[in-house]
């Protein structure tokens, strides 16, 4: 009787020790289901080309939108907040920096702008993930890219604010990890951006700053190299393959290339590729002013003074400012409206 009692217990008891452990898998599977899964790289990297696309169309809201919906997909990712941080230093150019002349980066009407703290936090936090994963040999050579861009934004910060110690020691640290990121994967084509840009830049650098630049033992950089590395972006990149574009062209307006033709093409590419974006015509119509092209520069500007006209977005806004202060300049005077 004990027996067939204890058998009848042990059957109860398992039974229900079965129910429990399927409730208790269930509730993890459910909140499981709750929880981000992170996606590949590459996905992610996917969805990052579709956020750059509308940041370099002009539309850094909907952009930020889908850099932290990369930040939820995998919070483990630096990527999704180092997009971010880019799409605030974009932010922050509009709102502060000379928008007409093509060659111009470091003029700017404030040193401090509502977004720069967040902008820190973001590129903290990018660096901290891209050294996490870094520690733990997670996609090393992607790692070492990401971290690399976090320091490249944090130069261009600096360096849109004329702070060339600053910008050197940023831009440093830049080459250091894009340099070990292309040694471990030399078709990662995204990582030539930073690198030509700090080519391009330190080989072309004021003698002053040059000077400065040895207390913290820059690497000398390499100007028709930087040129070819940022080609290769402009052509070959995926995530930056826009900004290369960028950049390459107002390194080829610069007083000591004088290659206007040649930008003029790029800039005209970009506006063609993202055609919302009014800051394309405005710094086409800049540089038909260099190739003497008076009316077309001057019909330019003031399309894209009617164009962004009681627009509410901040880029048209700053556009628009941009286009009527360089034609107040042309036409002291007269009333532009």
């Amino acid at each position: 009787m004990n027996t067939q009692r204890s058998a009848i217990f042990s059957g109860v008891f398992g039974a229900i020790l079965l129910l429990a452990v399927g409730a208790l898998q269930a509730k993890v599977t459910a909140e499981a289901a709750l929880l981000p899964v992170p996606q590949s790289d590459q996905e992610l990297c996917a969805e990052g080309v579709r956020g750059l696309n509308l940041l370099m169309d002009g539309d850094p809201a909907a952009a930020i939108g889908i850099f932290r919906q990369i930040q939820t997909q995998d919070p483990q990712s630096p990527l999704g907040y180092l997009l971010e941080a880019d799409a605030i230093w974009w932010k922050i150019y509009y709102e502060t920096a000379n928008l007409v002349d093509p060659d111009v980066f470091d003029v700017v009407s404030s040193l401090v702008t509502q977004y720069d703290s967040h902008l820190n936090d973001l590129l903290n936090t990018s660096i901290g993930k891209a050294q996490a994963r870094i520690t733990t040999r997670e996609d090393l050579a992607r790692s070492y890219f990401y971290l690399g861009m976090a320091h490249a934004i944090q130069a261009r910060l600096v360096g849109l604010r004329g702070r060339d110690l600053p910008t050197a020691r940023a831009g440093k640290k830049m080459r250091s990890a894009l340099m070990k990121a292309v040694e471990l994967d030399p078709n990662l084509n995204d990582v030539y951006l930073g690198l030509g840009i700090y080519n391009y830049f330190v080989d072309t650098l004021p003698t002053i700053v040059k000077i400065l630049s040895i207390f913290i033992a820059l690497p000398g950089g390499n100007r028709e190299v930087g040129l070819k590395q940022l080609e290769d972006a402009a052509q070959k990149g995926e995530l930056t393959r826009g900004e290369a574009k960028f950049y390459l062209a107002k390194d080829y307006s610069r007083t000591n290339e004088k290659l206007y033709g040649k930008s003029l093409q790029l800039f005209e590419q970009l506006h063609d590729e993202y055609p919302h974006n009014p800051l394309w015509p405005l710094i086409i119509g800049s540089l038909h002013f260099r190739l003497g092209h008076t009316e077309q520069g001057e019909a330019l500007y003031r399309e894209v003074l009617k164009k962004t006209a009681g627009e509410k977005a901040d880029v048209q806004q700053a556009v628009h400012r941009a286009a009527r202060e360089a034609l107040e300049r042309r036409h002291p005077g007269e009333k532009i409206e």
